[in-house]
């Protein structure tokens, strides 16, 4: 017993030391931090708050939180925590959020590697799935940001907002070209027309692939460029566009309406435009005519969702 004390204490007095020496002694890479520092012209509340990070982050190089974003999302999370970031000073507070931008550590950066959701811009859209079985989906936008909390836009469409604040609930952003990132969250609070969450650096990433093809069988209504309207079918869908049955052949580069319901995602109405006719080459549906197309005009939420279901679905089948 007596043994296994004292190896205890040698092992407090060794951390004791070793934080010693990272609060007072020069770190390895502090010259290197210097350098990059100047590059950036940081003001000195901003350096004084980058020295905090990197004395209460686990690396040993001093230069580490400014040679990537994930790197200086591990060392800001790790200051929150021993700090508590309830108690933090608001000026701290702003001085991370600042040089979160100057280093351009934040989603607007497509070099940025996504790692907190305090990297999330406001103007981001994101879905909010409210219940566990994702039943109740809602689109929504990151309205504010800041360092202890951030506002998601909210309508009441799913009941009052006070009626989820202390539950749980789901966010889901996709970066086009990158990947689908997703977190559970409890609700802080609610303002008028906003949820308040808490940050989370527990991130799920699922890479997108961006024309992954998936094989469905959806109802779709056409509207043609003459107002009439029809029915067909959707025979595979990506980000990028469409394989779709109609009853009249359409040109190559015309452009038509069509409205189809996503599973758990809802209705989707976006513009195509036709690439290529492939004749009746349906054998199930011979009355159809198959067609290429694209999606065309203001599709980017309809993207989004489209890669979100791919995803979705892929992740389903592998469970």
């Amino acid at each position: 017993m007596l043994l296994i004390l004292g190896l205890l204490l040698l092992v407090l007095v060794e951390i004791q030391r070793s934080n010693d020496r990272r609060e007072n002694e020069e770190m390895f890479g502090t010259k290197d931090f210097d350098l990059k520092v100047a590059e950036y012209n940081l003001s000195p509340k901003e350096i004084r708050t980058l020295e905090k990070l990197v004395r209460a982050s686990k690396f040993e190089n001093k230069d580490a939180v400014l040679n990537s974003s994930h790197l200086f999302e591990a060392a800001v999370s790790d200051f929150y925590e021993f700090r508590n970031v309830d108690n933090v000073r608001d000026e701290t507070l702003e001085a991370v959020a600042r040089l979160r931008d100057k280093l351009k550590f934040d989603a607007a950066n497509p070099f940025s590697v996504i790692a907190s959701t305090r990297q999330f811009n406001v103007g981001n859209r994101v879905d909010l799935l409210l219940d566990s079985g994702g039943a109740k989906l809602k689109h929504s936008e990151i309205v504010w940001r800041a360092e202890k909390e951030w506002g998601v836009s909210y309508d009441g469409s799913f009941g009052p907002a006070s009626s989820f604040v202390g539950r749980e609930v789901k966010v889901r952003w996709t970066r086009p070209e990158d990947a689908v990132y997703s977190t559970t969250i409890r609700v802080a609070r609610c303002e008028p027309g906003i949820l308040v969450l808490r940050h989370s650096c527990q991130l799920e990433k699922q890479q997108l692939r961006r024309w992954r093809r998936e094989i469905v069988n959806f109802d779709v209504e056409a509207e043609l460029p003459d107002g009439k309207k029809c029915t067909g079918l959707l025979y595979d869908l990506s980000a990028g566009g469409i394989l779709i049955g109609l009853p009249v052949e359409c040109a190559s580069g015309q452009h038509i309406r069509i409205h189809f319901e996503l599973p758990s995602f809802g209705p989707e109405d976006v513009e195509i435009e036709i690439l290529r006719s492939l004749g009746q080459k349906n054998a199930e549906h011979p009355e159809f005519y198959s067609m290429t197309a694209s999606f065309s005009g203001a599709f980017g939420w309809t993207q989004e969702r489209v890669l979100q279901y791919i995803f979705e679905l892929h992740k389903s089948k592998k469970g």
